[in-house]
């Protein structure tokens, strides 16, 4: 790397983990101003909420948020050097835009690759740490309401509520229905709890009939002892929970909810793909802040900064359109989540082009 280069890159690293820093130091002091009372009620080890929350919790929104701040960092010392006069000499020097742009991306794809390893090697697990510590010491036990879901073999499963401190789903009912969905098999119970881990089950007050030809069987009981091909905590759970999965596992999990006809699988592919396009749009926010912050404005620094805070706007905002778009809309997961990316891609390339004149 040349002396540019190596100023360049040095700039840019700089800024960014200092930008990381504030943002992050800001976000820890509110969301210690809303938790730590409960994490106090709760008892909650000091050790825990340093260690097992608030380092995974910067881990987690410090990746999030990598992009947005990227681009911040990019248009804050890109304009400084603007102001300063310190692009004007390289440019002049006849050498192409390009070769000005070469270190930013070198920066970048640093960035791009740590963000990478993070989404999908190190932050499941990390989160896996932080929810688990928030749902023993802040949140509310989990509720579940009308749970309706297809399993394989034509099996229909429902219940009516679960409450996570009961540990006991309400009047649980399983239909299973023939080749030409005629009913062959239906049991009712009013409790019924799975013992964790396993796919074992424990049945209170059932009533259940077979509809065997020519006569069906019809058998009452207070208690029983049974196995199903699945577990409650696959039933019972909250949304979050892809957040602590690793690539393998969402994608297994994708496929099993696929299968039950579960509302949440957009949710969840939305989730698999983010974890790849959120680090490309690196490359794409990096080189439309070169480019808005390149050039000299009147209004300065602040300016090309007030720029840079409308393109972060528009592109959240387009991310959110087109995840309500996947959720409601039936619009490909793997398309949504890409369009932003693409979409800005070309505003990057037409801003550069316009650069470089």
């Amino acid at each position: 790397m040349s002396i540019i280069d190596r100023y360049i890159v040095k700039k840019f690293l700089g800024t960014y983990f200092f930008m990381l820093g504030i943002i992050m130091m800001f976000a820890t002091v509110f969301d210690i101003s809303e938790k730590l009372s409960e994490f106090i009620s709760n008892k909650a080890p000091i050790s825990g909420i340093i260690f097992e929350y608030y380092v995974n919790f910067i881990l987690y929104y410090g990746n999030l948020f990598s992009s947005m701040i990227i681009f911040l960092s990019v248009i804050w010392f890109t304009a400084k050097m603007a102001k300063d006069t310190e692009i004007v000499p390289i440019l002049f020097s006849g050498k192409p835009v390009f070769r000005l742009y070469r270190p930013y991306l070198m920066a970048a794809t640093v960035l791009m690759v740590l963000s990478l390893v993070l989404n999908h090697l190190i932050v499941p697990s990390a989160n896996k740490k932080r929810l688990d510590f928030e749902n023993q010491y802040y949140r509310n036990a989990l509720v579940v309401e009308d749970y309706n879901a297809e399993y394989p073999g034509n099996l229909h499963v429902y219940f009516s509520n679960f409450v996570e401190f009961e540990d006991r789903a309400h009047n649980f009912i399983i239909q299973q229905f023939d080749e030409q969905h005629r009913i062959k098999y239906f049991l009712k119970a009013r409790y019924a709890k799975n013992i964790p881990g396993t796919f074992q089950w424990t049945l209170e007050d059932y009533y259940e009939k077979s509809f065997e030809f020519p006569i069906g069987k019809i058998k009452y009981g207070h208690r029983k002892d049974t196995t199903f091909a699945f577990q409650m905590e696959e039933m019972a759970q909250r949304q979050n929970i892809a957040e602590t999965m690793s690539y393998n596992e969402l994608s297994k999990m994708i496929e099993r909810e696929s299968q039950k006809g579960s509302d949440l699988v957009p949710f969840y592919e939305i989730e698999l793909h983010q974890r790849t396009s959120y680090p490309f749009a690196t490359y794409i926010l990096t080189l439309i802040g070169f480019s808005v912050s390149s050039q000299k404005r009147r209004g300065g620094v602040g300016m090309n900064v007030a720029i840079g805070l409308g393109f972060v706007f528009v592109y959240i905002f387009s991310m959110k359109i087109m995840a309500v778009s996947a959720l409601n809309l039936g619009v490909p997961a793997k398309i949504a989540v890409w369009i932003p990316n693409a979409l800005f891609g070309v505003v990057a390339v037409v801003l550069y082009r316009r650069a470089q004149r």
